[in-house]
């Protein structure tokens, strides 16, 4: 499934929150620094795609195609980070260039930075 960039992003965010806990609207709000309205659209757009859930108690958690997304982009961001730090790059720099890459990087260079880094 082939999926947007933004919406690459709201799945990388939610796994990253989920791991601190409960999820809600205006945490990816702040995390993103979006407006509410924005983040309200675009979540339930991915929960039309049956990319995410949202609970009766307004709690936004990943469906399995969603964590799927989510665990590919967030792999692909650290490994690249990882690989960016170690050629020389500063963090901060390393992880927003990172995240410009992530998304548009094929499968196969993927694999091939994964398997000559790791």
């Amino acid at each position: 499934m082939k999926i947007s960039e933004s919406a690459e992003m709201y799945l990388e965010t939610i796994l990253v929150l989920s791991k601190k806990g409960d999820v809600h609207a205006i945490d990816i709000v702040r995390a993103m620094n979006f407006s509410r309205p924005t983040v309200s659209v675009a979540i339930h757009n991915l929960e039309k795609e049956n990319l995410v859930k949202i609970s009766d108690e307004d709690h936004i958690t990943l469906e399995p195609g969603g964590r799927e997304i989510a665990e590919k982009i967030y792999e692909r961001h650290t490994v690249l980070t990882s690989l960016l730090v170690k050629l020389g790059v500063s963090e901060k720099v390393a992880a927003e260039d990172a995240c410009k890459i992530e998304h548009d990087i094929s499968e196969e260079t993927f694999d091939c930075i994964k398997r000559h880094i790791l």
